[in-house]
């Protein structure tokens, strides 16, 4: 048999991504060779001495913190994707319609999309401020409350500021997907469906959604995703405060690793969490696909 030549397109293929392929080896799966040997010891990222499995048996026995960050995670994550999907896709079948001045609503609705994490948390927490923040001064000249709420001092009041924050940061690029699908659904589609009278809400449902399933389901996962890995926000705005009741479980594994906020260093039990972190967003990535799964078949 002959051997089949590799074509000159081939080779110049292969070395435009090897570049992008080492980085990705090096800074994913080598991180974590390491994470899965530091989590069986005791280490400072200096010294290390082998302790079996005890940092495991510390999380789920010994801290309740982790799992208290672990549930506000859920609760963020959720929370605030029941508003941001609604939002986004609402707002794409608006652009889809070809109302004046549509252009420029797109991008001034994308703008918040393309502004750093760390600097909307700043932004909130200086608009959330207890004293001289824009939110007190607006519902005190509208008379709606008397004296300035301290948004940042209750747990309810401080994850509904994250959560909005977050909305804010994120509904954009979902708008973006949506409004791509939408325009790839066919007009016919519509035209007929309203000669035979069909009303607008049913035309959504039945033919809006289903065209576009693939694209929500993939948005909503990726929204799931990235909501569950949210660390950026809270360090920049709440800082995991009032008494570390909104810290998420990112910041949490993050301060035990570098010793952040008056933390020892302790590099293998951080490891031990990020595993089992790991693990969890797995398995609820999972879930999801599987259900979504399901529920798509059900609607053919």
């Amino acid at each position: 048999m002959k051997k089949k030549k590799i074509s000159g397109d081939s080779i110049q293929a292969m070395a435009m991504l090897a570049p992008m392929m080492i980085g990705f080896f090096i800074f994913t799966y080598i991180p974590i060779i390491y994470i899965l040997r530091y989590s069986f010891y005791e280490s400072n990222g200096i010294k290390s001495a082998w302790i079996g499995l005890e940092n495991f048996v510390r999380v789920f026995t010994r801290d309740s913190a982790y799992w208290k960050s672990l549930g506000n995670v859920f609760l963020l994550a959720f929370g605030k994707l029941a508003v941001e999907i609604p939002l986004s896709l609402l707002l794409a079948v608006l652009l889809n319609k070809g109302l004046k001045a549509t252009g420029f609503f797109r991008v001034a609705l994308f703008l918040p999309a393309i502004i750093s994490t760390a600097i909307t948390g700043l932004i909130f927490s200086l608009m959330f401020g207890a004293f001289n923040g824009i939110i007190n001064g607006m519902l005190q000249n509208i008379g709606l409350i008397s004296g300035a709420i301290n948004w940042f001092g209750k747990k309810g009041t401080a994850m509904m500021v994250l959560g909005l924050a977050s909305v804010w940061n994120n509904y954009g690029i979902n708008m973006i997907f949506f409004l791509m699908a939408l325009q790839s659904v066919p007009k016919e589609l519509y035209e007929c469906a309203e000669i035979d009278g069909v009303s607008a809400g049913n035309r959504f449902f039945y033919i809006t959604l289903p065209m576009i399933g693939p694209t929500f389901q993939a948005v909503v996962l990726m929204s799931i995703v990235a909501s569950l890995k949210m660390s950026e926000l809270i360090l920049a705005s709440t800082n995991g405060q009032p008494s570390g009741q909104t810290e998420v479980v990112i910041t949490y594994v993050f301060k035990y690793f570098f010793g952040y906020d008056g933390r020892k260093v302790e590099v293998g039990y951080a490891s031990a969490m990020a595993l089992i972190t790991g693990i969890v967003l797995a398995m609820v990535s999972f879930v999801y696909m599987k259900f979504s799964n399901k529920l798509g078949h059900s609607t053919e």
